[in-house]
């Protein structure tokens, strides 16, 4: 689980990062991009899988743990190049993303941050 200092949980800080509609599309996984940060806070992170993805929310929640535990992983390892620079991250999982296992979602998120 990621530390508390690292989670986007404000429903007003989803909207704003939604706002500035910087998204980039891998593999099933989308990030949304906030605005650059001037000062030295932690980058703020979410996970959202919609319920229009899928009924089930054991399935949901699968996605999205596997999305956190990949993006906890590359902060462990300090691989998260530029994405430091911004003050908030979303991460949403499609359809296309449910049936695959960690490597895959482990791959399109590192691959999403190195297109940053």
């Amino acid at each position: 689980m990621l530390p508390k200092q690292f989670r986007l949980k404000s429903r007003s800080a989803f909207k704003a990062t939604y706002k500035v509609k910087n998204s980039i599309h891998v593999g099933g996984v989308t990030l949304f991009v906030g605005i650059a940060k001037k000062d030295d806070f932690p980058t703020k992170v979410g996970f959202v899988v919609s319920k229009k993805v899928h009924k089930r929310a054991v399935k949901r929640n699968r996605l999205k743990r596997l999305m956190r535990e990949s993006y906890r992983l590359l902060l462990k390892k300090n691989d998260l190049g530029k994405s430091q620079k911004y003050m908030s991250l979303i991460f949403v999982g499609t359809e296309k993303a449910l049936g695959k296992n960690f490597s895959e979602i482990n791959m399109a998120i590192s691959k999403l941050i190195q297109r940053l």
